[in-house]
């Protein structure tokens, strides 16, 4: 939100598990900030979070005007997988590998 009102203020941003809404409760969308937001985002997003399903966070990017994107984590929750020592292994390379990205001229 920040960010939103201070477009300068970083020249990126990484969100994990972008609390979206609340659990069980998609009509309390956490959106008013994003259609200002003017800094590039990459937002981390694991497809069983309850804080928001891959298609309602589609939906949310759609509102920002700053390049961005979503990479999605199959089969993660909230937590993203943390728990697990395997995921989070390779979860930090391809997260930093698609950062990067962002900021690659096309």
């Amino acid at each position: 939100m920040l960010c939103a009102d201070e477009p300068g203020l970083a020249e990126g941003l990484l969100l994990l598990s972008y609390p979206l809404h609340p659990p069980r409760k998609p009509e309390q969308l956490r959106t008013q900030h994003l259609p200002k937001l003017r800094t590039p985002a990459l937002f981390v997003h694991g497809t069983r979070d309850p804080f928001g399903s891959p298609e309602e966070m589609e939906r949310a990017l759609s509102l920002i005007p700053a390049k961005n994107r979503l990479l999605l984590i199959e089969g993660a929750g909230h937590d993203l997988g943390f728990k697990g020592q395997a995921k989070e292994l390779k979860l930090a390379p391809d997260v930093v590998k698609e950062f990067k990205r962002m900021f690659e001229r096309d």
